[in-house]
């Protein structure tokens, strides 16, 4: 009979990546560098099995939509650390003030120590590797959790990490919400979580107790606003592309959107002919996306039946039946001008429905918005400039694609977060180098200074000084 294997210790795992920490607090680019190319390497050869991992804990997702939103997104992430982080771990100059010259100063971006992860499952492999890149990028150790909702891929990751990377470098942690409620509790010198925002505010309680920084990535409502003479096919196009992709199961996915009144019928029109174009097989097609589990399947219909039952009319997009039970397939789904106190429109949607919201004035759609919690994203369709600048004024949102959907999140030079109740901080690129590194200020003083003149006892010399630099 083959021996147990003893309960993973996560204070145990923690106390190793942070001796090592100590032992090397300042790895060179050589050893960055290293660790990136073999995490890029584990994305490269393994790209078969992660997207046979992703499809089964889903039941059925494209392999072309992970390997376009995840596989090559990460590659992306971990190849731009590989082309700069060497220059972005280099001290950085900072002047110092005229009253201390000759001295000097600089910016030393010093790694954090070790770096805690929590990965959500929608895009379990994006939303870890991202992290990771810029944590090893930054010189830290990382500590990943992943969801207990894709087990055939956590363990899968868990597999591919073990044999690419030393415990002390990479940890995978797996289990359920008591072991994500251990992992959030230990003392990471930063904390990465991604997820909703009931779970991030769990996630920050747990962190306050040992003052560990966080990055919340949530989600929320992220409305797509239509403007009047907006070429209408366009939008939708756009819309929905970002709206079905992974069938909605996406933080930053359309989640309702804003339009002039006069355009609602031929906003659905277009809707389904978009839909059935691009998915022609119905519910049935293969590039159309199952919804990750029952629970979710479950809460995605009752939205959709509370708002019927509330007089919303209702538009599925393909023909034949709207929903597939046995497969958790739903088909893309209008809310046409729903209850703004319905369900789809309190909380986030996180899947195929999406409600069409009328406005009379463009004003009235900015400040439908701004009633709201912040959101987490932010699209506006709109081809007058000066209106432009000033709807990307007039409203807070973590991150803004004009006239298309989604494509902010893919840019390396662009940061990533949320704001309010959509989330704190950021990361991505050199953004995600810096949220992992301290920018630790260094003022390096000459041998010739006028620091003696300063010093007690206080002469009348020093009060003329003081006040010719208050002067000046």
């Amino acid at each position: 009979m083959k021996p147990q294997e003893p309960p993973f210790d996560l204070s145990l795992a923690f106390a190793r990546q942070r001796e090592a920490c100590a032992a090397a607090p300042f790895p060179n680019w050589a050893e960055r560098a290293d660790r990136l190319q073999r995490l890029r390497r584990l994305l490269a050869d393994h790209e078969t099995e992660i997207s046979r991992a992703i499809d089964e804990d889903f039941g059925g997702r494209p392999a072309i939509e992970t390997e376009l939103a995840e596989i090559w997104p990460s590659l992306e992430e971990v190849k731009g650390a590989l082309r700069h982080g060497r220059r972005w771990m280099k001290p950085r100059r900072a002047g110092v003030g005229k009253w201390f010259l000759p001295a000097r100063g600089h910016v030393l971006p010093q790694p954090l120590g070790v770096v805690g992860i929590i990965v959500p499952w929608n895009y379990p492999l994006y939303l870890g590797v991202g992290p990771v890149a810029a944590a090893l990028a930054a010189g830290n150790r990382a500590m990943v959790k992943m969801s207990e909702f894709t087990p055939a891929f956590s363990a899968l990751f868990q597999q591919l990490c073990a044999k690419a990377f030393s415990p002390e470098e990479v940890c995978i942690v797996t289990g359920a919400a008591d072991v994500a409620a251990q992992f959030s509790a230990l003392p990471f010198d930063h904390l990465l979580f991604t997820g909703s925002t009931a779970v991030g505010r769990k996630v920050m309680a747990a962190a306050a107790a040992n003052l560990t920084p966080v990055t919340l990535e949530l989600g929320g409502k992220s409305p797509a606003i239509v403007t009047p003479g907006y070429p209408l096919d366009h939008a939708v196009q756009r819309i929905l592309a970002g709206k079905l992709l992974n069938a909605g199961q996406t933080c930053i996915a359309p989640d309702y959107v804003l339009l002039p009144r006069a355009a609602l019928s031929a906003f659905v029109e277009a809707a389904r002919a978009q839909a059935r174009r691009g998915y022609p097989g119905g519910l049935a097609d293969p590039h159309y996306c199952s919804i990750i589990n029952d629970g979710q399947y479950r809460r995605l219909a009752r939205d959709v039946d509370e708002a019927a039952t509330r007089g919303t009319r209702i538009e599925a997009l393909f023909d034949g039946a709207p929903r597939d039970d046995a497969r958790r397939r739903l088909a893309p789904t209008l809310l046409v001008d729903p209850p703004v106190d319905c369900a789809a429109m309190r909380d986030e949607i996180f899947g195929p429905v999406l409600p069409l919201v009328p406005y009379d004035r463009v004003e009235d759609a900015i400040a439908f918005v701004n009633a709201r919690p912040r959101p987490l994203a932010l699209y506006w369709f709109d081809r007058d400039a000066a209106r432009t600048e000033n709807a990307l004024q007039a409203m807070p949102a973590g991150g803004v694609t004009v006239n298309d959907t989604l494509l902010h999140i893919a840019q390396e030079s662009l940061p990533f977060g949320g704001v309010g109740a959509s989330g704190m901080g950021h990361y991505h690129g050199q953004w995600g180098f810096d949220t992992f590194s301290k920018l630790k200020p260094v003022f390096r003083q000459s041998r010739l200074n006028g620091m003696a003149l300063f010093l007690p006892p206080y002469r009348p010399a020093m009060r003329r000084l003081l006040a010719l630099m208050k002067r000046f």
